[in-house]
C-alpha cells in the first residue's frame, strides 16, 4: 500500500527558505539606494578577502534547502523535477537575498556567493533524490512519526516548532529556556540587578521553559513517551554547551552552568514529571501558562553583568548574521507554541 504523503517536509522547507531569508537579510537596518547598478555584482572579479570558511558557510547554508525540497515536491512533479525545482528554487532565493543585499549599507552582494549557495542546493537536491523520500515521505522517518506523533498539521507544526526551540538555544546571549524576549521592540526596562533577584528570575525561567517544551512535546506524542520529553531537554543543553565552545570559546562551554539554571532545570524536570500523568488537555493548559511565566520574566530580567563581562570580548564575526536569527527564533517562539497549543488533537482513544 502506497503511504501516506506528509506534509512535514514541506513545511520544514517553508520555515528554512523564511530562516535563509531573515539571516541573508539581517539586520534589516539603513535600507538605501547606492546608485550602483542592481547587479553589477554578477560581473565582479573573485573578491579579495574571501576564505574557504566563507565559502563552506555559503555552501552548507543552503543545502538543506535543496534537500527538504525534493520530497516536499516530489509527490506533485516526481523525483527528478523535483530535485531540478529545488536547485532553481535556491538559486532563485540566492539571487533575490544577494540583490536585495545591494540596499543594505551593512551587506555586499557577491557573485562568488550566489554560486556557492547555487551549489549546496544542488548537492542537497542530489542528497535528496538518493534519501529524501526515505527519510521524510514514507520511509523510516515518516512511519516513526506516524507511529509516534498525533496525526495533522497540529503534529507537523510542532515537530517544526520543537526543531526551531532547539535552534533557539544555539544563541549564548539568551537565558537558559528563556523565549520571548521583546525589550527592544517595546523599549522595556530591566528590574535592576541583585545577585539574589537574577539567581531566583533564572532558575525560574529555567524551570518554567523545561516544563513548557517538555509539555509540548508531550502533546504531540500519541501517548506521553516521558523518556523522549526528557531527551529533548537534554539535547537543548547539548546544543546549549555547544552553542558556548563554537560561538565564544571552548573554555566558557559551560559558562551557563549557574547554580539557579541547575536548581531551574532538576525542577523542571520534576514538575514535567508530575504533570505528564495528567490528561492531555491539562497538560495543554499548563505549558500555556508557563509559556506565558516564562515570557513575563524574560523581559523583567535585570540585566546580568557577569554574563555581559564574558561576551564583551566576544567576536561574533561570521555568526552576526546567525545570532540575529537565533535571537529573532527566540523572541517569537513562544507565541508560535501558544498557538500550537491550541490546535485541536485526536480524542484521547484516537491517541492511545
Amino acid at each position: 500500500m502506497k503511504s501516506p504523503h506528509s506534509p512535514l517536509a514541506r513545511y520544514l522547507a517553508v520555515a528554512y527558505a523564511l530562516l535563509v531569508a531573515y539571516a541573508s537579510l539581517h539586520p534589516f537596518t539603513g535600507w538605501r539606494d547606492s546608485g550602483a547598478p542592481l547587479f553589477a555584482y554578477l560581473a565582479a572579479a573573485w573578491p579579495r578577502y574571501h576564505t574557504g570558511f566563507d565559502l563552506a558557510v555559503n555552501i552548507l547554508a543552503y543545502l538543506p534547502l535543496g534537500f527538504l525540497l525534493v520530497p516536499a515536491l516530489a509527490g506533485r512533479f516526481g523525483v527528478a523535477a523535483a530535485a531540478l525545482l529545488a536547485f532553481l528554487a535556491g538559486g532563485a532565493l540566492s539571487f533575490a537575498m544577494e540583490t536585495l543585499q545591494n540596499f543594505l549599507p551593512s551587506r555586499v552582494p557577491s557573485n562568488i556567493d550566489l554560486a556557492c549557495n547555487a551549489i549546496g542546493a544542488a548537492i542537497g537536491a542530489a542528497a535528496g533524490i538518493n534519501w529524501g523520500r526515505e527519510l521524510l515521505d514514507g520511509g523510516r522517518l515518516h512511519r516513526l512519526r506516524a507511529r509516534l506523533v498525533v496525526p495533522g498539521r497540529a503534529g507537523d507544526f510542532g515537530l517544526v516548532l520543537l526543531g526551531l526551540w532547539l535552534l533557539a538555544q544555539l544563541n549564548p546571549e539568551l537565558l537558559l529556556f528563556g523565549t520571548g524576549d521583546l525589550r527592544s521592540l517595546f523599549d522595556l526596562p530591566p528590574l535592576p540587578y541583585s545577585a539574589r533577584r537574577f539567581a531566583v528570575i533564572e532558575a525560574a525561567v529555567a524551570g518554567g521553559g523545561a516544563l513548557a517544551a517538555g509539555l509540548l512535546c508531550c502533546s504531540l506524542l500519541r501517548a506521553c513517551v516521558r523518556p523522549l520529553a526528557a531527551g529533548l531537554l537534554l539535547a537543548a543543553l547539548a546544543v546549549k554547551a555547544g552553542s558556548g565552545a563554537v560561538l565564544v570559546n571552548t573554555a566558557q562551554f559551560l559558562q551557563w552552568v549557574t547554580p539557579g539554571n541547575a536548581l531551574g532545570f532538576a525542577a523542571g524536570l520534576v514538575a514535567l514529571l508530575a504533570a505528564s500523568f495528567l490528561p492531555p488537555l491539562p497538560q495543554r493548559m499548563i505549558a500555556a501558562l508557563a509559556l506565558l511565566f516564562v515570557t513575563a520574566l524574560v523581559n523583567l530580567a535585570p540585566e546580568n553583568p557577569y554574563l555581559a563581562a564574558s561576551l564583551a570580548v566576544w567576536q561574533q564575526g561570521h555568526f552576526f548574521n546567525f545570532n540575529g536569527l537565533t535571537r529573532l527564533v527566540s523572541s517569537l517562539w513562544p507565541f508560535a507554541a501558544l498557538a500550537s497549543l491550541m490546535l485541536p488533537r485526536p480524542r484521547p482513544q484516537a491517541r492511545a
